[in-house]
C-alpha cells in the first residue's frame, strides 16, 4: 500500500552563475562546503568528503573541482567550473522538509553567485509505507 502523503526524499539541484573564479577554483572552500553543509542541515556523514580536480575535456567543460560527501540520508555533490563562473550542486536527502532557502543562501554566499537556478524534486512519491518483503 502506498501513502499518498509521504515521499521518500527531497532533491535540490542548484545551478549557480556569475560566481567568482577564485572561489570556484578553491579546493579548500569546496571541501569545507562538503564538510560543513551536512552538519548545518543535521545530517550524518558516513565518510569524509572526496574531492577531485577535473581536467578540461576541450568541449564544454573547462575543468574545475568535483566532490561528493556520502551522508546517511543520501549525498551532497558539488561541481565547479571556475572559467565559466558556474557551479552545479545537488543535495539529496531522505528527510522531509529540506530548508531550501538556507541551502541556496549557503552556496550563494560561499561562491558569490550572481544568479541561481534551482530545481526541487520530491523523490519516491510512491514509496511503500511498509516493508513489502
Amino acid at each position: 500500500m502506498y501513502n499518498i502523503f509521504m515521499h521518500f526524499g527531497e532533491h535540490l539541484m542548484i545551478d549557480g552563475y556569475g560566481g567568482k573564479e577564485v572561489l570556484l577554483n578553491d579546493q579548500t572552500l569546496v571541501l569545507s562546503c562538503l564538510n560543513d553543509l551536512p552538519d548545518l542541515l543535521g545530517m550524518k556523514k558516513l565518510s569524509a568528503p572526496a574531492i577531485f580536480q577535473a581536467d578540461t575535456n576541450d568541449i564544454k567543460d573547462p575543468g574545475g573541482w568535483t566532490g561528493i560527501v556520502t551522508i546517511a540520508e543520501s549525498h551532497i555533490s558539488i561541481h565547479t567550473f571556475p572559467k565559466r563562473g558556474f557551479i552545479s550542486a545537488d543535495v539529496y536527502t531522505c528527510k522531509s522538509g529540506m530548508d531550501t532557502d538556507l541551502i541556496i543562501d549557503f552556496f550563494k554566499k560561499k561562491f558569490d553567485l550572481q544568479d541561481i537556478e534551482t530545481n526541487f524534486v520530491k523523490r519516491g512519491t510512491r514509496y511503500p509505507e511498509d516493508n513489502i518483503y
